[in-house]
């Protein structure tokens, strides 16, 4: 059969439309972007998302340099226009042609066309060690989490962390440090420029209007409402109640707060999941009737947990797991369970639960559309996931292991620009 030559100048529209749109024969557009840290040469590796199979193709210019030394934690300004990266500082990767130099730091970024990033600023937090950033609902604030607070008039180190609180600008993305309004340095008079936590904080969440940071060595969480101004008011710090022992993350979603517990240290064991909700008024943690939920075995060492599902259904929480902590283990796996009405948690899908990943996972994102779920993983890859209705984990259509950039750590995803 042939073509009328209008009929071939309208195909050939058609196509150029779709070339344009990032659509192919073979997908079904790009639905988003992603960017995975790697900590081994300090970049970021960016990934355009499709559609139609959930396959991650490489963005031009990626990977991108992370800007700081060990970059750990990545968050994304709601509008998709300027990521953070939270370097670690120090770490094994190199250096010397890092903008924001081997210490302690964070890296802001602009979004542009594809996804692509390019460095704009360094900034410092206040304390040392950072770890972890979180943005506020509004997205007006940016929380960096610190191991270790700074010293007060010169006093010798405190034990506790401290959360750096910066305003954004809505139009560069620059950081600009909010003072703590509520507490001054007994010593100089001035008002603090952080907010203290527990000792050796390892990550935090938001919920709504409240913020909790773990803080591993003392057993503790450190609950923070959110007001105006980006101040943070701490309520009452609370100790875990629920058996912890070895506590790796904290993770927010619909009403609840998931705390995943390794367990005993050199036991591989498969560990709990701590549910709670939130109290209405105190920012507090109330357990779930029924208290921890064992973890699926062979599934062993918890490190970090979502709460998602396929499409507007958010009742599904995926745990995963490193089952050691070599990062070359085989057997790393996500296990999955459903939300019950009371909020309690139970397993799904028997024979196939828990699902294999990639080696040693670090993070877990769910895509923008919630049709799936990737996995960033010490073995510098990243493990997709196709969601289902009833909330169970299969594999991509056309593979789901991607290379990313050595020794991934956390990884963000994003939709359109604004």
């Amino acid at each position: 059969m042939k073509l009328s030559r209008i009929g071939r100048v309208s195909m050939a529209l058609v196509v150029s439309v779709a070339m344009g749109l990032g659509m192919t024969a073979c997908g079904g557009g790009t639905i988003g972007f992603m960017w995975v840290l790697g900590t081994q040469y300090n970049q970021i590796a960016g990934f355009k998302i499709d559609d139609f199979t959930g396959n991650l193709t490489a963005m031009p210019h990626s990977p991108f340099t992370s800007g700081g030394a060990d970059p750990v934690s990545i968050v994304v300004k709601p509008g998709g226009r300027f990521i953070y990266v939270v370097n670690k500082g120090g770490g094994n990767g190199p250096t010397s042609n890092l903008p924001c130099g081997s210490a302690g730091s964070i890296s802001e970024f602009s979004v542009g066309g594809q996804g692509v990033l390019t460095f704009q600023q360094c900034f410092t937090s206040q304390g040392s060690t950072p770890v972890w950033a979180a943005v506020d609902t509004t997205g007006n604030f940016l929380y960096v989490l610190d191991q270790q607070a700074p010293s007060l008039d010169g006093a010798p180190l405190p034990a506790n962390g401290d959360i750096t609180v910066f305003s954004i600008d809505p139009n560069t993305g620059r950081l600009t440090l909010v003072l703590n309004q509520q507490i001054k340095d007994p010593a100089t008079g001035l008002q603090l420029t952080y907010f203290p936590v527990g000792e050796t904080p390892t990550m935090m969440a938001v919920s709504g209007g409240c913020l909790f940071t773990l803080n591993s060595a003392d057993q503790s969480i450190s609950p923070y409402a959110t007001g105006t101004a980006g101040q943070l008011t701490l309520t009452t710090t609370q100790k875990f109640n629920s058996g912890a022992v070895r506590p790796t993350s904290i993770i927010t979603g619909g009403s609840g707060v998931y705390i995943t517990d390794a367990g005993a240290p050199n036991t591989n064991s498969p560990g709990q999941l701590l549910p709670f909700t939130v109290g209405a008024t105190t920012c507090s943690l109330n357990t779930i009737t029924g208290g921890p939920v064992a973890n699926i075995s062979p599934a062993a060492n918890p490190v970090y947990s979502l709460v998602g599902g396929a499409g507007s259904a958010k009742n599904f929480v995926y745990v995963a797991n490193q089952s050691t902590t070599d990062t070359t283990n085989p057997n790393s796996s996500i296990s999955a369970f459903q939300v019950q009405t009371n909020g309690t948690l139970l397993a799904i899908d028997p024979g196939n639960n828990p699902y294999s990943v990639g080696a040693g996972p670090v993070c877990m994102v769910e895509d923008p559309s919630n049709q799936y779920i990737y996995t960033s993983n010490g073995d510098g890859t990243v493990t997709g996931k196709s969601i289902s209705t009833q909330g169970f984990l299969q594999d991509l259509k056309r593979g789901s292991k991607f290379t990313a950039t050595g020794q991934a750590t956390c990884l963000a995803v994003s939709g359109n620009v604004d």
